[in-house]
Formats: C-alpha cells, sequence, structure tokens
C-alpha cells in the first residue's frame, strides 16, 4: 500500500479540473489532478467560448495562447427549416468587456492542451480510479482521504471535484442526481481539405423538435452540431459513429438545407459523439451542500446545463478563477493554507458562485425550450420574440468579468508531496 500526502487533489482533467490546476499552480500551489481516462479526454470536438471564457483565460495566463488561432464570431443566421424564414443576429452585445470582437469556437482539443501545458510534469495522474472518499479529524480541521482501486491512499487539505456529470465527489457531498432533459446532442467535426468557402458565422436550423447548427473554426474544419428530442436508437448506436452520422442524416435533417447535410457527410467519425442533455435542478444548487469542509465541486460536477447558452465549459472556466482567487486571497492574509481556514474559503467560493450558476443553468433551459419547441402559433411567436428581443439580454450574462487571481508575494512551498509506502 503506497500513501501519499498532498495539498490539493483535484479529481477530472477535464475544463475545469485542468483549469483549476493552473489557477492554482499560479498561485504557487500544486495540485495533483487525477483522471480515470488513459489521457485527455476531448469528446465533444469543439466548443464555442464567449467573453466571460475569454476573460478567465487571460487571468489564467492562457488567452494569448488560442486567440490567435480563431477568429472571433460577429453575426449569425437563424433559419426556419419549414418555412425558409431567416433571422440575423449579432453578438456585437456580447463583446463590451473583453478581449476583442465577441465569441471564438475552438477545438476541445487544443484548449485542454493549452491548459495541461501549464501543469508541471506529474501534475496529472491519468488511468486513477476512486473507490471511496472518506474524512479524517486533524486537530482543528479534516483532511480527505481518496482511496485508489490500485491500493494508493492520497491524503489531501483539499478535494476539488470536477469530474463531471456523474461526479463521485458530488455524490459524496450529497448533491442529487443530474437529471435528464429529455433532449440530446449530437456534435462533430466536418474536415474539408481543401476548404469549405463559408463566411466567418453561426448558421442555426429550427424545425419542430430540432435544433442545428454550424461553425467554422478555421478555413478546413467547421463545428456541427444538433440537439433533439432521446431518441430510443441512442444505446444502440452508443460508440458506432456511422449510425450515428447516418441517423442524423436520414431521420432528423432530410429537410434541412444541404449546407448543413454537407457538414454532417464530411464529419471526421472520430469526433462524432450522441449523449443525452443533463442538468441540475437551479433548486438543487441554490440549496444543495455545494462544499462541505475541505471538499467542494465545480463545472459540471456541481452545476451541469443544457448547451443553449454555450456556456458550459466558459462557466467552468470562471469556477477555476473564483476558486483560485478565494484560495489565493487566504494565501496571502495567512502566509499560507492554514487548515483551520479552508473551510471558509471554500464555502465564499460556494456563495460568490452559485447563484450566477442557477441562472445560468435557467437561462440555457428556458432558451433549449423555446428554440426547440413546437408549432403551435404561440411557439413561433415566442421564437420570433425570442430572436428580437430577449437573445441578447440573455446573452448578456457572456459578459462577465470573474475577476483576477490575487499576486501572491512569497513562493509558496506547498505542492510537495509526502510519500510513505
Amino acid at each position: 500500500m503506497k500513501m501519499v500526502e498532498e495539498d490539493v487533489v483535484i479529481v477530472g482533467a477535464g475544463i475545469a479540473g485542468l483549469a483549476t490546476g493552473v489557477a492554482l499552480q499560479r498561485l504557487g500551489i500544486r495540485a495533483l489532478i487525477l483522471e480515470r481516462s488513459p489521457e485527455l479526454r476531448a469528446a465533444g470536438a469543439a466548443l464555442t467560448l464567449f467573453p466571460n471564457a475569454w476573460l478567465a483565460l487571460d487571468a489564467l495566463g492562457v488567452a494569448h495562447k488560442l486567440s490567435p488561432l480563431y477568429s472571433p464570431l460577429k453575426t449569425g443566421v437563424v433559419t426556419d427549416v419549414g418555412t425558409g424564414a431567416t433571422q440575423a443576429i449579432s453578438y456585437a452585445g456580447t463583446t463590451e468587456s473583453g478581449l476583442g470582437a465577441g465569441p471564438r469556437s475552438v477545438h476541445r482539443k487544443t484548449l485542454l492542451e493549452a491548459l495541461a501545458e501549464e501543469l508541471p510534469v506529474g501534475a496529472i495522474r491519468f488511468s486513477s480510479h476512486i473507490d471511496a472518499i472518506e474524512t479524517q479529524s486533524q486537530e482543528d480541521s479534516s483532511i480527505a482521504v481518496i482511496h485508489l482501486r490500485d491500493g494508493t491512499i492520497i491524503k489531501s487539505k483539499i478535494l476539488i471535484g470536477c469530474d463531471g456529470v456523474h461526479s463521485i465527489v458530488a455524490r459524496w457531498l450529497g448533491l442529487g442526481t443530474p437529471v435528464d432533459s429529455g433532449r440530446s446532442a449530437v456534435r462533430g467535426l466536418a474536415v474539408f481539405p481543401d476548404g469549405h468557402g463559408l463566411k466567418q458565422e453561426v448558421k442555426q436550423f429550427l424545425d419542430v423538435g430540432v435544433r442545428a447548427g454550424l461553425v467554422p473554426l478555421n478555413d478546413k474544419e467547421v463545428y456541427w452540431f444538433l440537439t433533439c428530442q432521446f431518441s430510443p436508437k441512442e444505446e444502440i448506436m452508443a460508440g458506432d459513429p456511422e449510425s450515428i452520422q447516418r441517423e442524423v442524416l436520414e431521420s432528423y435533417v432530410k429537410d434541412f438545407p444541404e449546407v448543413y447535410k454537407d457538414m454532417v457527410r464530411h464529419c471526421d467519425l472520430s469526433t462524432l459523439t450522441w449523449a443525452p442533455l443533463m442538468f441540475r435542478y437551479p433548486w438543487g444548487i441554490v440549496f444543495g451542500k455545494l462544499s462541505k469542509g475541505n471538499i467542494t465541486v465545480a463545472g459540471d460536477a456541481m452545476h451541469p446545463m443544457t448547451p443553449d447558452l454555450g456556456q458550459g465549459g466558459c462557466s467552468a472556466l470562471e469556477d477555476a478563477v473564483v476558486l483560485g482567487r478565494h484560495i489565493g486571497n487566504s494565501l496571502i492574509k495567512n502566509g499560507g493554507l492554514v487548515p483551520g481556514e479552508i473551510a471558509q474559503d471554500l464555502n465564499g467560493y460556494v456563495q460568490e458562485r452559485k447563484w450566477r450558476v442557477t441562472w445560468l443553468v435557467i437561462g440555457a433551459y428556458f432558451s433549449g425550450w423555446i428554440q426547440q419547441g413546437g408549432t403551435n402559433w404561440w411557439m413561433k411567436f415566442l421564437r420570433d420574440v425570442f430572436y428580437k428581443i430577449l437573445f441578447s439580454k440573455i446573452f448578456s450574462a457572456v459578459d462577465h468579468d470573474c475577476g483576477k487571481l490575487p499576486n501572491v508575494p512569497f513562493s509558496s512551498e506547498l505542492g510537495n508531496p509526502k510519500k510513505t509506502e
């Protein structure tokens, strides 16, 4: 049996976990990140980062590595597949505070790699499966004890769950299981070796029970997505990208414009995924136990949401900066990580985050319900109102500055793990 002592353990090497690791690294704290997969997870192909995410990446010292690679999006076009009617939308209202000129869609793998490059060698422990979590009293505080499947026992002053929708840390805290929205999402990356020839804009297509879209990433790659009502064929198609591609073309987009169907046909099948859309009830966030002592959660482990506002990854980046700021301020105040202060620091982070992410969950669900509604005249009316009036107001949530990380005036000696056999 091997026992390891760490100051901070992060569960999950997704966006939230890596970003939190980078935030702590900027403060001089080396965190150990436990990832159950054998390598970085890049499922989802791409994601759109709005100004709030770019401000968070800037605070983490990573934005400069990504912004030159991707052009900003300033406009979009929404097409009603049934009537052929189109409506222009502008992202100009989402650019007041941040890094230039609007949202940018990026490769998920590129984002993960940019974050991981900021961490020291060995900071991520892959193929780490957690069997159990417990706490032990130590003087005037407690420590988290993580039992791994290979027999390793890790003791940590702080444990942060960034392990996604099915978080083991969230379950330990007693948070309710995220619920299925009744919708699913298909995501993929279309590749055109000779160029796709599309304008740098978002194209969305609405049909009964279906919302789809495409966003150019560069001259040769286009990120496309589709959200639809739950399909009983999902379990059959799991892990079979050719079946997913065929199902999308034959059952969901056969009446769509050719420009969209062309994206599906040119999809790199290794990037193609189909997954249910999960979210946490808003009251589960407001009244749930988001931290307990020296243990808390971030990203999808705290606030899974539907993708209709494009804020899942963006809010995870915000979480990392806010959590880092609270821990960093405590470092400055106390000259290091003081066990008796950790619970208060984590609670401060939770209090700052819970209302913002609750409104994002509500806004995302409401947005998806309107955009993917039926053919009733009142649903069409609501969609018209949504894009003409509510769109800019709801998306004003993306124009949020989560703040900066504090400058720690000393070089912390934290993060040197102690190992005993």
